[in-house]
């Protein structure tokens, strides 16, 4: 092997590992064909989401308009709402940091951060779940979108 061919193998896993690395806490690996963690999500869902987002996705009524208290209710996790519409990586981060890691300073939300309550493998399982229950071409174009944003 020469010289060149060695510096090229190294510096290609060392890209795969950094790759790896930098994904880890995205919401790669949010997987809704993987039926185990499907399982899993839909579990944990049902333990911290389902009581504002509904059993069934649904999120709360009137989703769109602001309560009286200025703030916004949980929006559905279905088709009907925006969910589809943000990278894999925004959701993740949502997820455990809470609204605040995207929303401009002094904006107050009902939603919690997850991170000191879920692990990450469980917020991925979450979104497997979550993704599952979308059409074949939402999740597709979703899954698209996600890829263009390098999330």
């Amino acid at each position: 092997m020469t010289l060149k061919v060695a510096v090229g193998s190294a510096l290609g896993a060392a890209v795969v590992v950094a790759t790896v690395v930098m994904s880890a806490g995205s919401g790669a690996g949010a997987d809704p064909n993987d039926a185990a963690q499907v399982a899993r999500g839909k579990a944990v869902y049902a333990e911290r989401c389902a009581s504002c987002h509904g059993a069934q996705l649904e999120g709360q009524p009137d989703w769109r308009s602001r309560k009286p208290d200025g703030r916004l209710p949980a929006p559905p996790h279905d088709a009907s709402g925006h969910t589809w519409h943000h990278p894999d990586a925004d959701l993740f981060r949502i997820t455990k940091q809470g609204i605040a890691a995207f929303a401009p300073a002094g904006y107050e939300s009902d939603m919690p951060a997850f991170g000191d309550v879920l692990s990450d493998a469980e917020i991925r399982a979450v979104l497997a779940f979550i993704k599952s229950t979308w059409a074949e071409e939402t999740r597709r174009r979703h899954a698209a979108m996600s890829g263009r944003a390098g999330k």
